[in-house]
């Protein structure tokens, strides 16, 4: 899928075809590194035993990283891909599956007010406005059965268990970096129902982790995206399109998660700092993209 660059981050409303998703191929059964992709994979699991070392990373919390690059099909990197972590908010887009699989099923309409609450949930990650969708879809397992049983290959660690509680201390609800890059790679390439307007919502403007506050990720790059914060996990779960000098598009996935053991009292500077991790690590992404191609 190769996308115009613009400036701004927004996709037209469009439609896709229905389509159950399988397992697919340069995911299946990958757990161990990624073959081209080992320096970047070496270069981000020396950075993160360095944080480690200083102690900015603590050793009760766990990390997974997971990159791939679309224009060479390949993964980058895949480290603690399939280990089960908190999904915090990067459990919405799912929720937007299941309404949007609904719809074409017949069983629900997308209007004015269902668009609204998608807005929200996904751009504003507005916890009422999750609730409101997942309540459509029937609740936390009615929603999951649904998913688990149309799109499986989406759903290997996938626990979908409660609505988001009052305060937003969603901790029950989990997920993976591989299964969030299997549905990355579904909606890119329109696999999914109504991908392109789930795309157009991920693209919406908003503060992230992989192009906000990047410095090596240049101004304008697109972004689609979601962050998943809470006392205890940050993450961002997204596809950059580079644009490379030939005037082509570059576009890749990255997805990063830091989970702490323990719920951390001083939210604010806990996740900030995390935040700056993922971060940093978009940074080194973009670098090596850079090498691979004309950026």
């Amino acid at each position: 899928m190769n996308l115009p660059f613009r400036s701004t981050r927004f996709f037209r409303f469009g439609r896709s075809l229905p389509v159950m998703v399988l397992v697919l191929s340069f995911f299946a059964g990958a757990s161990g590194p990624a073959a081209r992709g080992s320096d970047l994979e070496a270069e981000i699991n020396g950075y993160v035993k360095s944080l480690r070392a200083k102690r900015v990373i603590r050793s009760d919390e766990r990390t997974a990283w997971l990159v791939y690059d679309f224009t060479a099909r390949e993964k980058l990197v895949g480290i603690n891909e399939n280990t089960s972590l908190q999904a915090a908010s990067m459990v919405k887009p799912y929720l937007a599956l299941a309404f949007f699989h609904q719809v074409r099923a017949g069983k629900l309409l997308y209007g004015p007010t269902s668009r609204r609450h998608m807005e929200l949930m996904i751009q504003k990650s507005n916890n009422a406005s999750t609730n409101w969708v997942m309540k459509q879809t029937g609740g936390p397992a009615a929603t999951q059965a649904l998913l688990k049983r149309h799109y499986p290959s989406l759903c290997h660690q996938l626990s979908l268990v409660e609505y988001i509680p009052a305060g937003g201390r969603t901790y029950r609800n989990r997920g993976s970096a591989g299964d969030y890059a299997r549905f990355l790679d579904a909606l890119w390439n329109k696999r999914l129902p109504e991908s392109t307007e789930m795309l157009r919502l991920m693209g919406l403007p908003g503060i992230d982790r992989l192009y906000t506050k990047a410095k090596r990720v240049p101004k304008g790059t697109m972004v689609y995206n979601k962050t998943g914060s809470t006392a205890m996990c940050c993450g961002d779960m997204g596809i950059l399109v580079a644009r490379g000098s030939d005037g082509r598009s570059y576009p890749y996935m990255l997805i990063g998660i830091i989970e702490s053991g323990s719920r951390n009292r001083a939210y604010g500077p806990w996740i900030s700092s995390r935040a700056n991790v993922i971060r940093e690590v978009s940074n080194l992404t973009y670098l090596s993209m850079k090498k691979r191609y004309s950026l």
